[in-house]
């Protein structure tokens, strides 16, 4: 049973504790699609590259909304070990490319070519992408951290608090169209101390501001813009700005102007504000939640929140399109991951229908890149149709996951497939030489190398001609088509128009007008049958002709590529590798482990900081080698929750100890520097991190997972393989701390499955025998069953134990027959020994696997 304990929203406790509560008012919304995604019950998740299309408003003055735009929302094996150092790598332009028309002040000399730069800022010494981008602005931009905030105090300025990322479309914008204005720029240096924030790099301070933001406006996005007193309390808050009044919204001058204003004569009533703001947040992250509710009648059961989630899953379903009802449409792993475990809980609710028919309509939609692989990060639309295009690794990891377990489920080989793809994608685009992944791809693009303005999509979307003409100029490729015409059966199959698929709704820049994003709406049976051909002869004519696209798109300007290394994304990707190598008839299976080992051994070698025992938050893709920051960042409870979930999942998959026992350690780290003894559950960041001014804990589950939900996950499956009893206690307060949130499985869906881990127990596989091909045919048996906490150990009886807590534990395990033997286990009660792999699978299949026939639309 989850006890329950009280929570305070956070923005009805900033009113009721603010000095000055009157000035904080939620602006009223205009119309227009949020770029937020609003959980139930004032659970927020911000999940946009751009500008909220809520009011973009004003702590002391309330401005009407820009135009709502829908569009713009917020791997070579070794046979070196895995926690060995990693080689050196190639490198990898962490520039942001640009035309003339932005140029980040680059002067151009009478040829033509670019000189020396008019303009050079304190950024130029980065290593961020991100932060790169602006060196060359002729803001006078500091990055996060001492020199800045000291010189603000010292000349008494607020600080411009500029938070985005690289492949964030309307950050761009907003460089182009202020950062780059020396006119702006003269305003800004004057009266603003300017701060430029990578929200990857520094999620903590990013987290921090945002959720004043999301305060003042009822939403929030990138990039975000705060204004902050010299002792980093924030007075007010936005995200774009125009440069100049219109859209009935003030410009960003009119913005500064008034600011500037208003800090020479109400000094005292900003800094007043700005402290009351972080005082009130403060105390509510400080409130002990425990003893708050005394009345056990409120007290919610895990089988009513069950019900609960369930239910509100079932509810907020698009039943059509799949997903969340609505537009814009997100993937929400999480959400997705919980699905799947309660439908193995309760196979009798059907929800994994919902999970089936969302996976089916994102692979077949546009967000999902035909030609090659991979995700775009949303679509603007309900049908999952045109995307915004960005690319990003934390949304690859966990498709990965997800798509293997649907298959591991099902067995319905096109999740595979798509798996496969995205696998392909990573290493292709995405993968250092040595083993980690970059962070993401941008949206825009030059439409062609002599173009000067970058537009969103160029990469991607193609005319009805160019692939006509490319087809019919290929026709020997496709061998023996028995009379099938391979351009009327490729554009029917993926609704590519003579005038172009995508609707002006959402494409209002006209970025895509007469231009195709392929997406999928019958089947390569209905196409066959429209086209009187074969099946056989449909999938031969789109995999060549994919292929053919693919190798012109390879030629057309690329996304700006976001070279920078974090250590939490490259957890998810971990993860999503093992769960794919777990598929034991996958045909690449050898080379997903593969790439998983070389992905333990980067990270070992590179965000991991050895003498300090601490993860590193990131490095960065370099000429020759991954490089770290001379400021090194140490990483936050993500860092370490999904890089340990990772490791427990690359054992599970790999059976090496050595990354069992690397995560144990880690563990231990994280609960030294994140835990609240006090009260519980995880702080974001260390104690002590200088210049944050408030330790957060994060709530909900988003984009990513929060580190809180993974780590309850983790404590459990640690507390089981090395027997510590106070790993499992910590889970169990952690569930104490967030049980009272409002929607528990909706807000927190990972935390709610590893709180269904706790109650309903872990399974346990022990295979005993000298390590042979006989044994790993038992596990294999297993592990390529999708079964939620399933804790595998493999005995060695020919090798030293190396998980020695474990070790007295297991003796009673023996070999029968002389044979190795595996043993199911449930809450320490066992099933009989078994030596044949069919056994195990005659065990495991009717719960594990289910017909996705029974679940289709």
């Amino acid at each position: 049973m989850l006890h329950s304990v009280a929570r305070i929203p956070l923005a009805n406790y900033l009113r009721c504790c603010t000095s000055t509560n009157h000035h904080l008012r939620k602006v009223p919304r205009t119309g227009g699609l949020s770029c937020s995604q609003l959980g139930a019950q004032g659970a927020t998740t911000v999940d946009c590259c751009s500008f909220s299309t809520s009011p973009t408003g004003l702590l002391f003055h309330q401005f009407p909304s820009p135009p709502a735009s829908p569009q713009h929302q917020q791997q070579q094996p070794s046979s070196s070990h895995p926690l060995a150092s990693a080689t050196q790598v190639r490198s990898s332009s962490s520039t942001h490319s640009k035309g003339p028309s932005g140029s980040g002040g680059m002067e151009a000399n009478s040829s033509g070519a670019t000189s020396e730069p008019k303009f050079t800022n304190r950024l130029k010494e980065e290593k961020s992408p991100y932060l790169l981008q602006h060196a060359h602005n002729p803001v006078e931009w500091y990055p996060w951290g001492e020199e800045a905030i000291q010189r603000a105090r010292a000349e008494n300025k607020l600080i411009f608090l500029s938070v985005g990322y690289s492949t964030c479309h309307w950050c761009h914008v907003m460089e182009k169209e202020s950062f780059e204005n020396e006119e702006v720029a003269k305003i800004m240096n004057e009266h603003f101390i300017n701060i430029k924030v990578d929200r990857e790099e520094r999620p903590d301070i990013d987290k921090l501001y945002m959720m004043f933001v999301l305060l003042i406006n009822g939403s929030g996005g990138w990039p975000m813009s705060v204004w902050l007193t010299p002792d980093l309390a924030p007075v007010t808050g936005g995200t774009y700005f125009p440069p100049n009044d219109r859209w009935g919204m003030p410009g960003f001058t009119t913005v500064l102007t008034k600011l500037a204003s208003k800090w020479a004569t109400d000094r005292d009533e900003l800094t007043t504000t700005g402290r009351s703001v972080i005082e009130a947040i403060r105390r509510n992250v400080d409130h002990k939640r425990a003893d708050e509710v005394e009345d056990a009648t409120g007290m919610e059961t895990l089988e009513a929140k069950f019900k609960q989630a369930v239910n509100m899953y079932q509810r907020n379903y698009d039943p059509v399109w799949g997903g969340s009802l609505g537009a814009p449409k997100f993937p929400e792993a999480s959400k997705l991951n919980l699905m799947f475990h309660l439908h193995v809980q309760e196979p009798k609710h059907k929800v994994l229908g919902v999970v089936l028919n969302t996976l089916d309509k994102m692979a077949a939609g546009g967000i999902h890149d035909h030609v090659f692989g991979g995700f775009a990060r949303y679509s603007v639309d309900k049908k999952w149709h045109v995307p915004h295009f960005e690319k990003m690794l934390y949304d690859q990891g966990q498709l990965l996951s997800l798509y293997a377990n649907g298959y591991r489920l099902t067995r319905k080989p096109s999740y595979l497939a798509v798996a496969d793809a995205i696998y392909r994608y990573l290493c292709k685009d995405l993968r250092h030489p040595t083993g980690g992944f970059y962070s993401g791809e941008d949206a825009d693009s030059l439409p062609t190398a002599d173009s000067e303005e970058k537009i969103e999509g160029a990469f991607y979307a193609w005319t009805y001609d160019e692939i006509k003409e490319l087809l019919q100029a290929n026709l020997d490729k496709f061998g023996d088509l028995a009379g099938a015409d391979p351009v009327a059966v490729y554009t029917g199959h993926y609704d590519v128009k003579e005038e172009g698929n995508v609707k002006p709704t959402s494409d209002p820049h006209g970025h895509l007008l007469g231009k195709n994003i392929l997406i999928v709406y019958g089947s390569v049976r209905e196409t066959a049958e429209k086209c009187k051909t074969t099946e056989e002869i449909v999938e031969r004519i789109l995999k060549t002709a994919n292929e053919l696209l693919h190798e012109v798109r390879d030629k057309r300007p690329r996304p700006h590529l976001d070279t920078k290394i974090l250590c939490a994304w490259n957890g998810l990707v971990l993860s999503g590798l093992a769960q794919l190598a777990c598929v034991k008839d996958a045909p690449a299976r050898s080379e997903y482990l593969a790439t998983a080992t070389e992905l333990v051994k980067f990270v070992r070698a590179n965000l991991y900081d050895v003498q300090a025992r601490k993860l590193l938050r990131s490095c960065y893709g370099g000429a020759e080698e991954p490089l770290a920051s001379e400021r090194p960042i140490y990483g936050f409870i993500d860092d370490y929750a999904f890089l340990i979930k990772g490791l427990i999942d690359y054992y599970v998959a790999s059976l090496d100890e050595h990354a069992l026992h690397w995560a144990k350690e880690l563990q231990d780290i994280q609960d030294e520097l994140f835990w609240d003894p006090k009260h519980g559950a995880y702080f974001y960041s260390e104690a002590n991190s200088p210049n944050v001014a408030v330790r957060l804990k994060e709530d909900h589950d988003g984009a990513e997972p929060c580190g809180n939900s993974v780590a309850a996950h983790n404590l459990l499956l640690l507390s089981d393989y090395f027997e510590e009893e106070r790993l499992k206690e910590k889970a169990r307060t952690l569930f104490d701390y967030f049980a009272h949130t409002a929607h528990f499985g909706y807000v927190l869906p990972e935390m709610m499955s590893a709180a269904l881990l706790e109650e309903q127990g872990r399974n346990t596989l022990i295979v005993v025998g000298p390590e042979s091909p006989d044994a790993t045919a038992l596990i294999d048996a297993v592990r390529e069953f999708y079964v939620p906490g399933m804790i595998t150990v493999q005995l060695k009886i020919d090798q030293p134990a190396h998980i020695v807590r474990r070790r007295k534990s297991l003796d009673n395990f023996k070999m029968v027959k002389n044979m190795p033997t595996a043993y199911i286990c449930h809450n320490k009660v066992c099933h009989l020994p078994v030596t044949e792999p069919e056994r195990l699978t005659e065990e495991f299949q009717p719960r594990y696997t289910f017909d996705y026939q029974e679940y289709e639309n």
